[in-house]
């Protein structure tokens, strides 16, 4: 494991997003293009400097991940001849922090010097709605052995929510006050897809999809794209007053079948999360703000509690007490996450990687954290199979 004392792996400075939702109008090149060039206009640097793009994996099109893929975006770019890698890192939900990490990777070896890091999917708007559910609710479920027996990510999260809660005494409601302070941020983010205030009641008023979860529990798929720009922490003063440094990494990967999972309330949280605070020489206590993989209620409070930011079985009361709302005392999820920005695919954690930029950058407007100056960020992919930890901050430590 890196040790703090060789200071951050890299740093990024530019950051893109265009608002989520359903737009039938905008096709996924327009979303994926407007992202990159607003992230590299943010970022202060020229764009024939980007000698890498990154680009995670899109679901609703196998044409347009191939045009990804095969460096659509290098011409789209106007970058011809001067990029000299496109490559597509796909990790699912964990592909926000899997990006950063190989990026920063690849910054701090010298094989590259400023990569474009950015996702794009239509899976609001591009498919017809019951082939995007079919698609987003089976891939990486085991087709021999989970799949034909009905399982899918509802009933994986639901099996999860029942058995975190009997074995913490966390109540429907307490998982439930997780989506209300989720969409207090959501109120105050403009490219979020609910806006609409929401409250404990409604969320246990709406309908049962695999019992304990609610509709208004679950994430609902949509259109969106943003992208980030890694530099070299040495470089990034130099082209930004407001730089985000890459202070500290950690993952576990636990499992492909759920079945293989020793412990479904957990997963890789704890180790993930000892790796990226030794790396970053930081602990709980100093995380300002929590930007916490979210696509249902109770990973939030898994990850809270996996994490060290509360005592394991307390999250759930933590939350409904308003501590994780704007103005409490531990900001989660400022964007609104999955449940109330929307779910883009891959995107969802990409979305979540940059607002945590966005906080450590001081760019976040209305719902900015006073002080945002060490930030956890988490996701994960699949049938959450692998735990991923990333911290951020605006010094170099």
């Amino acid at each position: 494991m890196a040790s703090s004392s060789k200071g951050p792996l890299a740093a990024v400075v530019g950051i893109g997003e265009v608002p989520t939702g359903k737009f039938a109008d905008r096709s996924a090149l327009e979303a994926a293009s407007s992202v990159a060039r607003m992230a590299v206009r943010d970022s202060g640097i020229d764009k024939s400097e980007i000698d890498v793009i990154m680009p995670t994996g899109s679901i609703f099109s196998r044409d347009f991940n191939s045009d990804l893929i095969f460096g659509r975006l290098v011409e789209e770019l106007g970058l011809n001849g001067s990029v000299h890698s496109n490559l597509q890192v796909m990790a699912g939900g964990a592909s926000g922090s899997t990006l950063l990490k190989t990026a920063s990777a690849m910054v701090k070896s010298g094989m590259a010097r400023n990569v474009l890091c950015l996702h794009a999917d239509r899976l609001g708007s591009g498919l017809p709605i019951d082939q995007a559910i079919n698609v987003f609710s089976t891939l990486g479920i085991p087709e021999e052995w989970e799949r034909p027996f009905g399982q899918h990510f509802s009933s994986i999260a639901a099996l999860i929510t029942r058995r975190y809660m009997h074995e913490t005494g966390t109540t429907e409601e307490q998982i439930s006050a997780v989506c209300v302070a989720l969409r207090k941020w959501a109120e105050l983010n403009p490219n979020a897809m609910y806006r609409k205030p929401l409250t404990v009641e409604e969320v246990m008023a709406s309908k049962v999809l695999s019992d304990p979860l609610h509709a208004k529990q679950s994430n609902v798929l949509a259109d969106g794209a943003s992208a980030f720009v890694v530099t070299s922490a040495e470089r990034a003063a130099d082209v930004t007053d407001t730089p985000c440094y890459v202070l500290g990494v950690g993952g576990r990967v636990t499992h492909y079948s759920l079945a293989q999972e020793a412990d479904m309330t957990r997963f890789g949280y704890a180790a993930a999360g000892a790796d990226a605070y030794a790396m970053a020489g930081v602990s709980a206590k100093d995380v300002k703000v929590a930007e916490i993989y979210d696509s249902y209620p109770v990973f939030n409070l898994i990850a809270l509690e996996e994490l060290g930011l509360v005592e394991r079985g307390s999250a759930g009361a933590f939350v409904a007490a308003g501590h994780t709302w704007p103005g409490g005392k531990l900001p989660m999820t400022t964007n609104g996450g999955m449940l109330s920005q929307g779910h883009s695919g891959a995107g969802g954690g990409v979305a979540v990687m940059v607002e945590a930029v966005r906080q450590v950058m001081g760019k976040a407007g209305t719902r900015q954290v006073p002080d945002a100056d060490v930030v956890l960020e988490t996701s994960t992919g699949g049938s959450y199979m692998d735990a991923q930890v990333v911290i951020l901050g605006r010094e170099v430590r």
